[in-house]
C-alpha cells in the first residue's frame, strides 16, 4: 500500500493530517507514550511496512535496505509535555479551525513527525537511491530520557547522518546548543551572626555568582554565539543567627560547538572557588560542517540555515545531524498549541526536496 503514495503528494498531506489528529487525541506525556507508539506501529503495519520496536520507540527501514549503503536517520518524537493550565481547548481534542490544527503536540513535534513519516513512505519502495532510510518515532524527548532515542541507537545500526524533525519553520539548524546542569558547593565557616566570626558562605558565593554572570569564554561559536551560564537556584543557611558554612548553587550552562561539554566544565572548574559536580555531560552541542551533503542540499534549495539555542534529541546522537521541520518553536508548550495545516504540506514537500537532492 505504501507504494501507492509514491506520486501523490495530496494524499500524503491528507494522510499526515489524519494521522496527526489520531496522535493528538492519544495522550502521550513523556514516559507514558505507549498508546501513541501503538498508533504509529499499527499505522506502518497497515501499510505493509515491517516495524521494529523497543519500549515506546518505533522504527522502520526502507524496503530495499542495503547494508553496503550509507544510512540516513529520519527522527522525531511522539511524546509531549503535560498540558499547562492556560488551555481553553481540550488539549487532546484535535480541532481544525481557520487553517489551524489545535491540540497538544500538534506543533511540537507532531507536524514534523507525520511529515517525516509521509516522506519515508514516499521513498519506501524506491530501488535506485544512494542511501538507506530509517524512520524512528521516539519517546522521552521532552525530558531527554534514557528510554528515548538514545536507547535504540545500537539496535538501528550505523547511521551516517540524521534529520531531526522539530518546529523550525522549515529553516535548517546546522548547530544546536548543548546543556549541562551543575551543582556547585561554596564552603565557608560557621559562626555566630552577632560576632565577627566565621566565613559567610553566602558572601563568598556572591563572587562565584558574579563570575558565572560575567565570564566570557575565549572561543565563540560562529552560529550560536557565546556560551550562556545562568545561576538558577540557591540554597543556604539554617537559622537567622548562624553564619552559614555552605551555599549551594545550581547553574544552567548552554554550551556551543566551540567546546565540548567536558572542555567547558574544565574551564569552569579552573576559575571558580567552589566544588563543581556535573549532573551529566551527555547533552552535547551539535554541529555539522558546511560542506556536508545535507547542508549543501539545503543551500541549493535556498533553505535558511541557523544556529539553534533550543535543545533536541540531536544532543544524544553521535553522528552529524540537522534539525528542520514545520511549525514554529515559539508555539511549543504554549496553551492551545496549534500548527497551520498548510505547514504540514510545506513540511512534506520540504523534506522530499531535500532528500531528492541527496539520495538520487
Amino acid at each position: 500500500m505504501a507504494a501507492s503514495f509514491r506520486y501523490n503528494t495530496d494524499q500524503l498531506h491528507n494522510e499526515a493530517v489524519t494521522l496527526l489528529k489520531r496522535l493528538i487525541e492519544t495522550p502521550s506525556v513523556s514516559r507514558d507514550e505507549e498508546k501513541t507508539a501503538d498508533v504509529i506501529q499499527v499505522y506502518f503495519e497497515d501499510h505493509d511496512v515491517n516495524v521494529e520496536r523497543k519500549g515506546n520507540n518505533v522504527w522502520v527501514k526502507n524496503l530495499h535496505f542495503d547494508a553496503d549503503k550509507p544510512t540516513i536517520l529520519l527522527n522525531s518524537h511522539h511524546d509531549t509535555v503535560k498540558p499547562n493550565a492556560g488551555y481553553t481547548n481540550d488539549p487532546f481534542e484535535p480541532i481544525e479551525k481557520e487553517g489551524k490544527l489545535y491540540g497538544l503536540g500538534s506543533n511540537d513535534a507532531g507536524a514534523s513527525l507525520v511529515s517525516l513519516i509521509m516522506t519515508f513512505l514516499y521513498f519506501y519502495n524506491t530501488h535506485d537511491i544512494k542511501y538507506n532510510l530509517i524512520l524512528a518515532a521516539t519517546a522521552e524527548e521532552e525530558i531527554s530520557g534514557a528510554g528515548g532515542v538514545r536507547s535504540i541507537l545500537r539496535e538501528i545500526g550505523e547511521v551516517d547522518f540524521g534529520i531531526v524533525g522539530e518546529p523550525t519553520q522549515m529553516a535548517m539548524a546546522i548547530h544546536e546548543k548543548g546543556l549541562m546542569v551543575l551543582d556547585c558547593l561554596v564552603k565557608g565557616r560557621a559562626g555566630h551572626a552577632a560576632r565577627n566570626e566565621g566565613e559567610n558562605a553566602i558572601y563568598k558565593a556572591m563572587g562565584v555568582i558574579e563570575w558565572f554572570k560575567t565570564f566570557e569564554f575565549p572561543e565563540k561559536s560562529k552560529t550560536l554565539g557565546p556560551i550562556k551560564m545562568s545561576v538558577t537556584m540557591i540554597e543556604s543557611g539554617t537559622q537567622h543567627n548562624v553564619v552559614p558554612d555552605t551555599c549551594k548553587l545550581v547553574v544552567d550552562v548552554r554550551t556551543t560547538d566551540a567546546y565540548t561539554n567536558e572542555e567547558t566544565l574544565e574551564i569552569i572548574r579552573q576559575n571558580v572557588d567552589c566544588e563543581v559536580e556535573e549532573r551529566s555531560t551527555r547533552l552535547q552541542p551539535s554541529r555539522i560542517t558546511d560542506d556536508h551533503v545535507i547542508v549543501q542540499a539545503a543551500k541549493a534549495l535556498d533553505t535558511e540555515t541557523f544556529g539553534s539555542p533550543t535543545m533536541s534529541d540531536q544532543a544524544l546522537m553521535p553522528f552529524p545531524t540537522v534539525k528542520i521541520g514545520p511549525g514554529d518553536s515559539n508555539r511549543s508548550h504554549m496553551p492551545d498549541e496549534y500548527v497551520f495545516v498548510d505547514e504540514i504540506r510545506e513540511g512534506i514537500m520540504g523534506y522530499l526536496m531535500l532528500l531528492n537532492k541527496v539520495i538520487h
